[in-house]
């Protein structure tokens, strides 16, 4: 299988984004969106995913988070999809469940090419120190609507929202890393009835 890795920029008015992801990564993330909050949980994806990742982002955070938030969804997205490419070889479907204390979330992942976001994460509070959680929200839509994923997305329990969030993370991460594998019985098909996804 050759190397799994894709470097993506998108520049707008709002944001200036480059994401560099490499699937076969071993967890190493270098993590500079000005949205801290939004590093800490990205770098969840890393290390539970072993998913090397680089972004690096600029945006209107003199407005809010939003534009910041989303676009690096999208821009994740579409790297992560010229990364996995024909997805020739590999498992397809993720799932994980990952507690926290508390907290528990279930993160189940189809590598579909059809996008589709199932969130169902009642947060306890609006506000994770400054951090709006409506904005994770955004963040996976724009991240399954380029990535061209089927996800679903439940915390089933959590009375703490930074670890409702935190396991939604870890879970998303295991997910991932589990659906991309290579499935080495199927090294020269592709999962699909369809022969193609």
């Amino acid at each position: 299988m050759s190397a799994r890795t894709a470097t993506v920029a998108r520049d707008t008015l709002e944001t200036q984004i480059q994401v560099a992801i490499n699937l076969d990564g071993v967890g190493e993330g270098r993590l500079d969106t000005g949205v801290p909050f939004l590093d800490h949980m990205l770098d969840q994806i890393v290390r539970h995913g072993l998913i090397d990742l680089e972004i690096s982002a600029r945006g209107d955070l003199e407005i809010d988070a939003h534009h910041t938030v989303e676009d690096i969804g999208i821009t994740l997205g579409q790297a992560f999809a010229k990364a996995v490419a024909d997805k020739q070889g590999v498992r397809r479907y993720g799932h994980a469940y990952i507690p926290l204390d508390e907290a528990m979330s279930r993160v189940v992942v189809d590598l579909s090419g059809r996008p589709g976001l199932f969130f169902c994460v009642p947060f306890t509070r609006a506000l994770i120190g400054g951090f709006d959680v409506d904005l994770l929200r955004e963040f996976f839509q724009g991240f399954v609507n380029h990535a061209r994923v089927t996800l679903h997305v439940d915390n089933l329990r959590g009375e703490n929202a930074h670890h409702q969030a935190e396991t939604v993370f870890k879970a998303f991460g295991r997910a991932l890393r589990m659906a991309v594998e290579p499935d080495p019985r199927a090294a020269s098909s592709l999962p699909s009835t369809k022969g193609v996804l």
